[in-house]
């Protein structure tokens, strides 16, 4: 499996259980399936979105510290 796809497997799955979990713990909390399906369908989408912005920033900051590790040592 490529980086591309286990990263885009990686968020797909981090989706669907941030889905289901949302969803749940809507239910439990308003007793109501239609409110339940409303806020677990939106959330968990924004949240995915924001996962990958999230996961991209971390990737970057490695990279910027890796540079800077191996410019110090032929610096």
């Amino acid at each position: 499996m490529t980086r591309l796809n286990e990263h885009a497997m990686k968020t797909l799955t981090y989706g669907l259980m941030h889905l289901t979990v949302a969803v749940a713990v809507a239910f439990v909390l308003t007793r109501n399936w239609h409110a339940a399906l409303a806020i677990g369908l939106i959330e968990p989408m924004v949240q995915t979105v924001a996962y990958t912005f999230h996961e991209r920033f971390w990737k970057k900051a490695e990279t910027r510290k890796q540079r800077a590790a191996a410019n110090e040592a032929f610096g």
